[in-house]
């Protein structure tokens, strides 16, 4: 059986690869793609999760899509209306039929002669297949969905209750009436202690160190007024832009004046929980994003600590128990059942291999372009949302850049598109994300690195992304451009020269 040739291959069919399909129907129009699925589901994230009170963790003003307006009545949203709203972007643009679910990209080589990439695919069934394309973009996130971060945690085979990760959470999990300990306190913590405090014994959350926590309105009022006076799609526009600039604001004052900053945080932390709080298990070591705040929508959280269903322990463990997990204080939290909200495990590209004329890709050892591409790689994209703001917002100026590169491709009348850093450029490597957080941390080696200097360095801005990604000459004298069988990227060396060094 022959391969099946496309113009563009997406991977991954959840909110990037959904987002990118319509971007490319609307803006390159004619080009033949597919999007591939591992899993038998649309949903990416919003379906692989499935873990008590699962939602957004930023608001959907501006964590939905620039081309479809979000309507639902809550900015914070669970994971099953946000897959309604995915579902409706399918139907609405026809995405069905391109997509293949079951088909987990395995290997992908590209070849200057043809200037296509051969993508290898495993069938949830046990086949394989092939297909080729000319242009590959990877939309499948930036975590492994095989399983998450999981510490060995001495004595664990001693517990006689479940231990469970949120990323494999079994449906069948009965915890009413059970003495719940959550171990962590990012925003997957934060989000199952209310939701399992409703009907549990008592849910204890176990941090090493605190995170900063905010509380917000589930819903957003602004939004809900302006959509009584404007029409849906403006009442949107004006929303999200409000919200985008607010996420902007913030995030410049809590890195221009982060003891300040951090007071009011911690001010705010009081006004929820009163007079009595011991304000050690909300006082970060590190200034306010260096890494993530946890958002909870309508103070849930601050509600079941004060009520007494839940409860906020910090220390570190010693080792697990028969009915518990003993810590390193001496103390002793009583457990019928282990929660290990430890985090993700980061991927470039999933787990697949990439090579380019027969010599193997490791992303660790290039550097990013514009957040969206990488030195020496052709005709491959990645979407990589912001750490410090919505992911989609990203997500859509990376679609429409890509549209862009494939539509002056085609005015040039070439096959070949990649980024190549100039004579001269001394490219140090950074990590790509400024973030102090465990889960950046561990996977630095395999990231592809930043410089120190545009285009090499993210912005982590989307005001001048807009302008960086949407408005800026796609012909910039740094992006490559050739016909295919006139250039050999295999033997091109695009590894840093040194280590690298922290952002």
């Amino acid at each position: 059986m022959e391969n099946e040739i496309l113009d563009v291959l997406i991977v991954g069919a959840g909110l990037s690869g959904i987002g990118a399909a319509v971007h490319l129907t609307k803006r390159c129009p004619g080009k033949s793609f597919a999007i591939v699925e591992g899993r038998e589901r649309l949903g990416g994230t919003w379906d692989l999760f499935r873990y008590p009170g699962i939602r957004s963790d930023s608001d959907m003003y501006t964590l939905g899509y620039n081309f479809k307006p979000w309507t639902a009545r809550k900015a914070i949203a669970d994971a099953p209306t946000i897959l309604s709203y995915l579902q409706e972007t399918v139907e609405e643009n026809g995405l069905e039929k391109h997509i293949r679910y079951q088909r987990k990209v395995t290997d992908a080589s590209w070849s200057s002669e043809t200037a296509r990439w051969t993508v290898s695919l495993s069938h949830g069934d046990g086949s394989t297949s092939q297909i080729e394309c000319n242009f590959l973009f990877m939309c499948s996130g930036y975590y492994s969905y095989e399983g998450g971060h999981k510490p060995d945690f001495k004595g664990q085979e001693d517990f006689t209750g479940p231990i469970v990760h949120p990323q494999e959470w079994p449906e069948d999990l009965d915890y009413a009436g059970k003495k719940v300990v959550v171990i962590g306190s990012g925003a997957t913590a934060v989000t199952l202690i209310p939701s399992m405090a409703e009907t549990a014994e008592h849910v204890t959350m176990l941090q090493r160190s605190p995170t900063y926590i905010v509380s917000r309105p589930a819903e957003d009022k602004f939004a809900l007024a302006m959509r009584k006076f404007l029409p849906s799609k403006w009442a949107y526009g004006v929303t999200r832009w409000r919200n985008v600039l607010y996420q902007l604001f913030t995030f410049n004052l809590a890195r221009s004046k982060p003891a300040g900053f951090k007071k009011k945080l911690l001010e705010m932390v009081r006004e929820e929980m009163g007079d009595g709080v011991d304000m050690k298990h909300f006082t970060p070591s590190y200034n306010p994003w260096d890494q993530r705040l946890c958002l909870v929508p309508d103070s849930d959280l601050f509600r079941s600590l004060k009520s007494g269903q839940a409860s906020i322990v910090t220390d570190h463990i010693e080792r697990f128990v028969e009915d518990g997990i003993l810590l390193k204080s001496g103390e002793k939290l009583e457990a019928d059942i282990i929660v290990t909200a430890t985090g993700l495990k980061l991927v470039s590209g999933g787990h697949a291999q990439f090579e380019i004329d027969g010599e193997p890709v490791h992303f660790g050892s290039r550097f990013n372009y514009k957040g969206v591409m990488f030195s020496d790689v052709p005709n491959l994209a990645m979407t990589f949302g912001y750490t410090n703001a919505s992911w989609t917002l990203k997500a859509d100026l990376t679609s429409e850049y890509i549209c862009r590169l494939i539509n002056k491709m085609d005015g040039k009348g070439v096959q070949i598109a990649y980024p190549h850093p100039a004579d001269g450029d001394d490219l140090i490597p950074e990590t790509i994300v400024d973030f102090s957080s465990g889960y950046i941390e561990r996977a630095a080696a395999d990231l592809p690195k930043q410089g120190q200097k545009k285009p090499w360095r993210l912005n982590q801005n989307y005001a001048k992304d807009i302008v960086n990604l949407r408005h800026k000459t796609v012909d910039d004298g740094v992006m490559v451009f050739a016909k295919a069988g006139s250039v050999s990227l295999g033997s091109i060396q695009a590894a840093p020269k040194t280590e690298p060094v922290a952002a």
